[in-house]
């Protein structure tokens, strides 16, 4: 009775543990059979300054931080004006909200899904 006993308590155990990981998400794949988004966008935002677009902001935006979080470690390829330190350039482009993209001399104010940018530019996404 005593081997029972202590099965019935092992798979019990074992399937308490089974259902808090799925409630848990514990469970995860495994991490090196998952896309790494390190760099996913590099080609998009080298063609984004071949094709002269310009993305002005300033580091204080929350709505700035939020367009370079899409484009993730691929945001050191794009054509960035920081106004805070360029302040004249800014101005003389009429910037007058953050971010504002200059693409084909034309403004976009406001944060641009890859998307639009992507189908402003010619680019492939």
């Amino acid at each position: 009775m005593k081997g029972k006993q202590w099965a019935l308590i092992i798979v019990a155990l074992v399937v308490i543990g089974l259902g808090y990981g799925a409630l848990t998400g514990a469970f995860i794949a495994n991490p090196s059979q998952e896309p790494s988004q390190e760099g996913t966008y590099d080609s998009f935002a080298k063609c984004l300054t071949e094709k002269g677009a310009v993305m002005y902001g300033t580091y204080w935006c929350q709505h700035c931080k939020n367009q370079k979080a899409m484009f993730g470690s691929s945001f050191q390829y794009v054509n960035y004006v920081e106004c805070t330190q360029q302040e004249s350039l800014c101005q003389a482009n009429g910037i007058e909200g953050y971010p504002t993209w200059v693409i084909n001399g034309n403004k976009y104010s406001g944060e641009k899904p890859l998307e639009t940018l992507a189908s402003l530019t010619g680019c492939e996404l």
